[in-house]
């Protein structure tokens, strides 16, 4: 029997039930009925919400054909990058993002910014190709 990977986020690399290739959705490696993937439903602040139902898994194997995606949240970057091999937007060392993703499971950068001594997260970000994930360091934030 395969092993399963951990609870998180991940985007399908082959269709899982009725979830087609390319989505992204949140693993949960247990639970009754068993393990099984969600889908989006909506993002408040740049992060995604999953929502039942979901989907399970059909087999353990079909956990296979899932990529491992970092979570959501704050980070810096380490070693300043571009988003693509375009080079629309570059992204300096040092600098805190948000980081999101959109319901294919592409990488969303977010800007924060201080106005009047308050940090605020425009809704607007950069997409970046995955690559470039390598190049942030996750950040600890109090919640």
């Amino acid at each position: 029997m395969a092993e399963l990977p951990p609870c998180g986020l991940y985007v399908t690399r082959a269709p899982i039930g009725t979830v087609p290739a390319g989505r992204l959705v949140y693993f949960h490696n247990h639970g009754d009925p068993g393990p099984g993937i969600y889908l989006p439903t909506r993002w408040v602040a740049n992060g995604a919400r999953f929502e039942q139902p979901g989907v399970l898994l059909p087999s353990p194997e079909a956990a296979q054909s899932l990529e491992a995606l970092p979570a959501e949240g704050y980070y810096r970057v380490v070693q300043a990058f571009e988003c693509c091999p375009n080079r629309c937007r570059r992204f300096e060392a040092e600098l805190l993002v948000q980081l999101g993703y959109d319901g294919a499971g592409t990488p969303i950068v977010f800007l924060p910014e201080v106005h009047d001594g308050v940090i605020r997260v425009p809704e607007m970000g950069t997409r970046i190709d995955r690559d470039r994930l390598a190049h942030l360091a996750p950040l600890k934030v109090a919640v």
